[in-house]
This record gives structure tokens, sequence and C-alpha cells, in this order.
């Protein structure tokens, strides 16, 4: 229980000495948050109290990314390790827990699958060619998957025919509680469906209502994005387990340095619903990106260019 952060603070604030380490640290992670710049003495206070934590909990804690308080979780985990977000593009500890064993739930989408398949196939026009309809029709039939679809896809197209803009951050939240609370066998099939056409690509890459979740009017400066995810403990926890699972090595033979593909598009679903939600460029490839350019980057160019190719040019990913 205590590699859990919100049980490790249980834990930590019941020791008197634990607690005052941890408010030392919560007014660091605040000055952090409110942009104030600290002097020599303050970081050095701040350092110290992250070592003195020691063998404590709080310093091995973790999150996981179904729990019902991952906010608060999270808030635990940047303010224990505030002094990693100094490196703006090396989060490379992710908050997240490894996955449990999904295996129990790859069993209902296989019964399911099956009963789509004993279906008249005039009943599922264009169900066998278009591998997204299908994996949409095996979704319908599980009550869970359904109802989070259907959610997400009101909020997101809300204000479509009228002048009103969506709620960005509704939209955000409804796509958010699809990828975390329906199960990774529903999700990643509709996500990631093989496409052989571009009707096929179309409905992809329409999985996540772009024109709310995705599309400004305009494409912001990546560093904008990068710095509205940074404010947020969620998306910088995504970026993190994004960082970690997806980090490319052009020496391996897969491109990725854990060397493990699953945990890297677990990681990308996890960027879905946060303010650096990713998705297809077009109907007809899979390659992926932020909505945003570096146009106008000055001396940061080097930098943006590095978030954009984070999504754009990763053989891991």
């Amino acid at each position: 229980p205590s590699s859990d952060c919100v049980m490790a603070e249980q834990l930590c604030l019941s020791d008197s000495t634990c607690n005052a380490t941890y408010r030392t640290l919560e007014n660091c992670a605040l000055a952090k948050t409110r942009l104030l710049s600290l002097d020599h003495d303050s970081r050095v206070r701040c350092l110290n109290a992250e070592l003195d934590l020691g063998n404590s909990s709080l310093l091995h804690c973790k999150c996981h990314r179904r729990m019902k308080r991952q906010e608060h979780c999270l808030r635990i985990f940047w303010t224990v390790h505030s002094s990693m977000t100094d490196g703006y593009l090396n989060l490379e500890t992710s908050p997240y827990e490894n996955s449990a064993n999904e295996e129990h739930w790859k069993t209902d989408y296989n019964k399911l699958a099956a009963l789509v398949s004993g279906k008249n196939c005039s009943q599922l026009a264009g169900d066998a060619t278009n591998p997204c309809l299908r994996a949409t029709h095996i979704c319908n039939l599980s009550k869970k998957c359904f109802r989070l679809r259907t959610d997400y896809a009101s909020i997101c197209t809300k204000g479509a025919a009228s002048e009103d803009v969506c709620d960005r951050r509704k939209c955000h939240r409804g796509l958010r509680n699809f990828f975390e609370k329906v199960p990774e066998d529903f999700t990643k099939r509709i996500l990631f469906c093989p496409c052989q056409d571009e009707f096929c690509g179309e409905r992809r890459r329409k999985t996540i209502v772009p024109d709310c979740s995705f599309q400004y009017n305009t494409k912001p400066n990546c560093l904008w994005l990068l710095d509205s995810c940074l404010e947020d403990h969620i998306c910088k926890s995504r970026l993190a387990d994004f960082q970690q699972n997806c980090q490319p090595v052009d020496m391996s033979p897969d491109g990725c340095s854990l060397h493990n593909h699953a945990a890297c598009l677990q990681a990308y679903m996890g960027m879905i619903g946060t303010p650096m939600t990713p998705n297809y460029v077009s109907n007809s490839s899979v390659e992926v990106s932020l909505w945003c350019t570096c146009e106008n980057s000055g001396n940061q160019k080097e930098k943006c260019d590095q978030i954009l190719r984070m999504f754009e040019s990763n053989k891991c990913l």
C-alpha cells in the first residue's frame, strides 16, 4: 500500500519529522507552480528536503492511471520530485506504476467480437473492409464502452452546428474518461485499427473528434503547448510517461530504448485528452503529430522542434 502516493502521504503526515520535510517540499512546488524564482538558499533548502526523505515510501511512491484520486496522487508525486521539472523536456521518470494484467478484459472483447461476426453481413455494411467500423460495432455491444464513447462524442461535438466553440476542457476530460475506464482491448482497437483505404483512415482520424479535442483555429506554438502541459499535473505526468516509454534509440533494432511497444502505445493514448493531445495527420497514413508549429520560435527553435519530433519522427512510436 505504501507504494501508492496517497497512502504514502498519510504515513508521512503521521510522522512529525517527515511531515515537516513534506511541508517544505509543498512550498517549493508551490513556488514553481507560480513561476517564482527561488534564490540560492531556497533552492538548496528544497533539494535538501527531497534528500531528507531518504528511504521514505513517499520518495518511491507511484500512481495508477485508473485510480479514483489520480490528480491528488500526481500532485503528491510532483511535490516530492519537484526538482525533476527543471529539465523542461527531461521528465524521465514516470509517476505511473506499470500496468496491471488486463488479460481478463480480452475475453469480453473476444466474446463480443464473435457476436458481431455472427450477425447478418447486411446489418454491418462495410464492416469487413473497415476494421475501424468493426471495432466501433464491438464497442457498442459493451455497455461501458458504448456509454463512455457516446459521452465524449456528445461533449466534443457540442457547438459544432452553431457559432459556439466547443468546451475543449470538458471534451478532454471525456476523452480521458474513455481511455482510462474502458478496457484497453477496446480502446486500442478503436484508436489503432489497421486501414487500407481513406474511408477507414478518416474514421480513425476522427475517433477523438479532432475539431474540438485537437485543432484550434490557428496552430499555436509548440512551446506554448508544452508550457500549458507542464502547468497541469495530469498532462505533465502523461508526458513523463510518454518520454520514458517512447524514448527512441537509433542504434536499437526496434527503435525503442525500453523495447516495449505496448507500453509506448499505452503512453501515447495517455496523451489524448491533455493540452498536448496528438492525432493522425491525414486519412491515408499512420503518421501522428501535435497541433502546433515552430514558426516564430526565435532562439528556442531547436527546443520547439524537439517537442514536435517526439511525435512526428519517433521511431519507437
